[in-house]
C-alpha cells in the first residue's frame, strides 16, 4: 500500500464487557482528505468488544449502518466481528492488511508470556536496563521516570509498561529478550493467525516513515487472535488473566472506543498511534 507525505495512523485493540454474551469485533479504517493540497491518513484498528449477542435483524441493521458509514467517508473502513458463542460473524473489508503500530506489542507479550509459562522466562526476574537503552524522541514513560538509567526491573514491570503504557522502549527489551520481531512472527504463525507480519521493533518503525507498514494485521486475523487468547487456548490460566488485567489498565487511547461506551464498562484494550508524517 502506498502512503503520501502528512499522514497518521492510530490502531485500537480491545476487550469490553457489559454482559455474560460475548462478541469479538474489529475494527479497522484509513481516511483520506485533502489537507494543504496533501493527503491525511489515518488509520483505526480496534479489538474485541464483549457484548450481548446479535440477533439476525440487528446483525443486518448493524451491517447496514456500517456500510453507510463507510460510504459517507472519504476512506477505507474495514470491521469484522464475531459472536463468540455462536461463532457469527460480520465482515466488511475484513481480509484487508492494515498497520498495526502499538498493537503488535500485544503479539509481542503473548510470545514473552508463552515462554514464561514454559519456564524459559519468569515474570519474577530482573532484567538490568541501560541507559543507552532508554532511547530519546520516543514515546517511554519508563525512561521519564528512571532518567538514569543503569537500573533494574523485573519483567512482570517491563510487562506492564509496555502494555498498560505502551512503552516503545520497554517494548524494544522485550524484542531483544524474545531474540527478534522474526521469533515472535514465527510464533505467532504457529497459531495459524498467518495474515499477522510483525517484521520491525519500534526503533526500525521510527528510523524511516514506510518501515511501520511492515507490521500489519488483517481485522480477521487480529479478532481470531483474541479469540483465541480470551478463551484460554493460547497461554496458561495465570498467564491469560495477567496480560488481561494488563490490557484493562491501559492508559493510552481513552478517548478512542473506549471513551465512547457506556459508563461503568469494562474494556481492555492496546492501542497504537503513529507519528505525523510531514
Amino acid at each position: 500500500m502506498h502512503y503520501n507525505k502528512n499522514e497518521n495512523s492510530v490502531c485500537i485493540l480491545g476487550i469490553g464487557g457489559t454482559g455474560p454474551i460475548l462478541l469479538s469485533l474489529i475494527f479497522a479504517i484509513q481516511t483520506m482528505k485533502p489537507m494543504l493540497s496533501k493527503q491525511l491518513r489515518n488509520t483505526i484498528l480496534t479489538g474485541i468488544l464483549f457484548l450481548p449477542a446479535i440477533v439476525t435483524a440487528q446483525t443486518l441493521s448493524l451491517r447496514q449502518q456500517i456500510a453507510s458509514i463507510c460510504e459517507s467517508k472519504h476512506a477505507i473502513i474495514g470491521v469484522y466481528v464475531q459472536v463468540i458463542e455462536s461463532g457469527d460473524t460480520l465482515s466488511f473489508n475484513g481480509i484487508k492488511h492494515f498497520p498495526m503500530q502499538s498493537v503488535f506489542k500485544f503479539p509481542l507479550a503473548l510470545y514473552i508470556l508463552s515462554q514464561v509459562d514454559k519456564g524459559k522466562l519468569s515474570l519474577n526476574q530482573r532484567l538490568f536496563i541501560s541507559k543507552k537503552e532508554l532511547l530519546p524522541d520516543t514515546w517511554s514513560p519508563l525512561r521519564d521516570s528512571h532518567r538514569g538509567g543503569n537500573f533494574y526491573m523485573t519483567l512482570r514491570d517491563l510487562l506492564q509498561y509496555t502494555i498498560s503504557h505502551s512503552d516503545n522502549n520497554g517494548c524494544d527489551i522485550l524484542f531483544r529478550l524474545a531474540g527478534g520481531p522474526d521469533k515472535v512472527n514465527h510464533y505467532i504463525h504457529g497459531l495459524g493467525m498467518k495474515n499477522i507480519s510483525i517484521k520491525t521493533t519500534e526503533t526500525q518503525m521510527h528510523s524511516a516513515w514506510n518501515v511501520q507498514f511492515s507490521n500489519w494485521a488483517t481485522p480477521v486475523a487480529v479478532t481470531k487472535l483474541l479469540v483465541l487468547f480470551y478463551n484460554g487456548k493460547i497461554l496458561s490460566p495465570a498467564s491469560r488473566d495477567f496480560l488481561l488485567k494488563m490490557m484493562e489498565g491501559t492508559t493510552t487511547g481513552a478517548n478512542k472506543i473506549k471513551g465512547l461506551l457506556p459508563s461503568g464498562t469494562l474494556v481492555a484494550h492496546k492501542s497504537g498511534l503513529s507519528d505525523r508524517n510531514k
